[in-house]
């Protein structure tokens, strides 16, 4: 008899999915993969399980890939966990029939009738009858007819958005005649995804958003932020997040970004949005939740233009090969932003009367409704660094984009352009710069090898007869051949030391210098000396020792991924400016 759970994983989705843009729940298979009788039989079980719990028909859907399959329905909003059970119970009897009876021990007391259907039919309805909120349906069909946002959490419900919301427990949901619909409303919303460049977009969007005198509320991997005060630290990139801002009194505008691990794990928070950005779509994150290649990644992050209706506007990348070739499969109207206005994408969409965003002539230029507006010279917006962080450049024409779809002036669009990114605290851990005499030091969240690769590209822009040192970590969810690609990256670059880091809160299964020791082997392969590298898994003693490295004309290039260590080698970086410390000079102790 089997001994082990048939699944990887069971979770509810919240909102709009990879699978449909209903809610429901979905399961991961574990084990050899799954066959067409197998699939054809958890299907069976499913429908019949949805028949016996009253819920409407609609199609399982089931998504197969390199590692297994997702098996993914449809159910109620107020019976999620039900939903869970449900799958589970279908996907292990459809597996029983090919491989024998399971353990019973894997599954919760009370259930070991598993696999006897009148009682896995009599659980079930007992199960669904205690999770059932009668009230909750009805509040919200309510609302969607009255195109009011509905987010719903495991306590609370709630409709409208800031300043135009009111809150409910989940227990103590009122009638939708007892509601003063006139009070309740929506607010701009924007989403923004993409593998790189979310945070900085984030920021630089809710930054127009401010100075078009709207009280903004974003939400990124740093937190949950009111015109640029945190009301939440910590990572909230996900639908937790979009909530926290959508909950806030008083909000007027609502930039919330939306990581792919959210999408996965829950799907979206919100049912509607005005723009959607996708930044790009790079090789990460492979291996989790079936997603092992750039177009199912593509799909997973464009799971955003789900809720843009045509009065909206999904912004793409041009430059970007993987989402140019998405846009027949989307009926919502598309917007395109490049390096190069010139690109064919960009001219074809403003032959159509489109939206587009790119370089011309050293300056960026928005096309929107029709005219065109210069946006000012991209060499001084302090994001580009003169220019020559292309990857900022793209970041800049997608958030010009958004916010001319949320209904923002151009002039303050290009305002906020060239004045955002000149302090450091405007984009916090984002390609941040320091300068101690000769040795240059920059900072960034640079966590992929694309991303490394843009960073290095800037820093190294900086080198004349100097070297160069990294700090070089990866989170451990990520599979061997993405962290031997980061490393072969960094390598390409030729460091003069490396620090090998662990990053504190994203081990992720694997034990301490694990990591690394990947890492420190693809970087000898690559060229890199084994004297030139160096293991120190805490990223602030790390960064001290490599400042205690550098000389005059050096460049430290140091991404930073905890946001505690990142805090702490930025507060350690200011004080020694304020020093007036230089390399070569014994680091003082702070």
């Amino acid at each position: 008899m089997p001994d082990f759970t048939p699944f990887e994983d069971s979770r509810r989705l919240t909102g709009a999915n990879l699978y449909f843009s209903e809610v429901g729940a979905v399961l991961e298979t574990q084990g050899e993969l799954p066959d067409e009788a197998a699939l054809q039989a958890w299907g069976a079980a499913i429908n019949k399980a949805c028949h016996a719990l009253g819920w409407p028909a609609s199609a399982p859907v089931v998504r197969q890939h390199a590692s297994g399959a997702s098996l993914a329905l449809i159910a109620p909003p107020d019976q999620l966990f039900s939903a869970t059970e449900v799958n589970e119970w279908a996907w292990c009897c459809a597996y029983e029939m090919q491989h024998g009876p399971l353990a019973a021990r894997w599954y919760a007391p009370g259930f070991a009738a598993v696999w006897d259907e009148p009682a896995a039919m009599a659980t079930l309805r007992a199960f669904a009858a205690a999770e059932r909120q009668p009230g909750l349906l009805p509040l919200v069909q309510a609302a969607e007819l009255r195109g009011l946002p509905v987010l719903i959490d495991d306590e609370w419900l709630s409709i409208g958005a800031g300043d135009g919301a009111a809150c409910w427990p989940i227990a103590q949901l009122p009638p939708p005649d007892m509601l003063d619909w006139a009070s309740l409303h929506a607010v701009p919303t924007a989403l923004v995804t993409g593998s790189n460049g979310k945070t900085t977009t984030v920021r630089l969007l809710s930054a127009m958003a401010q100075a078009y005198g709207w009280r903004t509320g974003h939400s990124c991997t740093d937190g949950v932020f009111v015109d640029g005060e945190a009301i939440e630290a910590g990572d909230y990139s996900g639908p937790a997040g979009a909530r926290a801002v959508m909950r806030t009194s008083g909000v007027q505008a609502a930039i919330l970004e939306t990581a792919r691990g959210g999408l996965l794990r829950r799907g979206l928070a919100v049912q509607h949005a005005q723009v959607a950005v996708v930044t790009n779509v790079s090789d990460d994150h492979f291996g989790e939740y079936g997603i092992h290649d750039l177009s199912a990644l593509a799909a997973v992050k464009l799971t955003v233009a789900s809720v843009i209706d045509a009065s909206g506007l999904l912004v793409l990348n041009a430059d970007d090969k993987t989402l140019l070739a998405q846009p027949a499969r989307f009926s919502c109207p598309i917007g395109w932003f490049a390096q190069d206005d010139a690109h064919p994408q960009l001219q074809a969409t403003r032959e159509r009367g489109g939206a587009t965003c790119g370089v011309r002539e050293g300056h960026l230029w928005l096309s929107w409704l029709g005219q065109q507006h210069d946006l000012g010279d991209v060499d001084r917006m302090p994001l580009s660094f003169a220019g020559r962080a292309r990857y900022n450049i793209a970041n800049l024409a997608a958030a010009a984009l958004a916010a001319a779809a949320l209904g923002i002036a151009a002039d303050t669009i290009a305002a906020t352009l060239q004045r955002f990114g000149h302090e450091r605290a405007d984009n916090p851990g984002r390609l941040q710069h320091w300068q101690f005499g000769a040795l240059r030091v920059f900072v960034d969240y640079a966590h992929n090898p694309e991303g490394l690769h843009g960073l290095l590209e800037v820093g190294t822009g900086q080198l004349a007869a100097g070297r160069l040192g990294l700090l070089l970590g990866q989170a451990g969810n990520r599979e061997e051949p993405a962290i031997r690609e980061l490393a072969a990256v960094a390598a390409g670059f030729h460091p003069a030391r490396v620090m090998l880091k662990d990053i504190e809160g994203y081990m992720r299964g694997r034990v301490a210098g694990e990591v690394a020791a990947i890492l420190r082997d693809q970087l000898q392969r690559g060229g890199v000396s084994g004297e030139a590298i160096v293991e120190r898994l805490d990223e602030v003693a790390a960064v001290r020792e490599l400042l205690a490295w550098a000389q005059a004309d050096d460049v430290l290039v140091l991404p930073v991924h905890g946001v505690v260590a990142r805090q702490q080698i930025s507060a350690l970086l200011d004080a020694l400016q304020g020093r007036q410390w230089r390399a070569g000079v014994a680091l003082p102790t702070l």
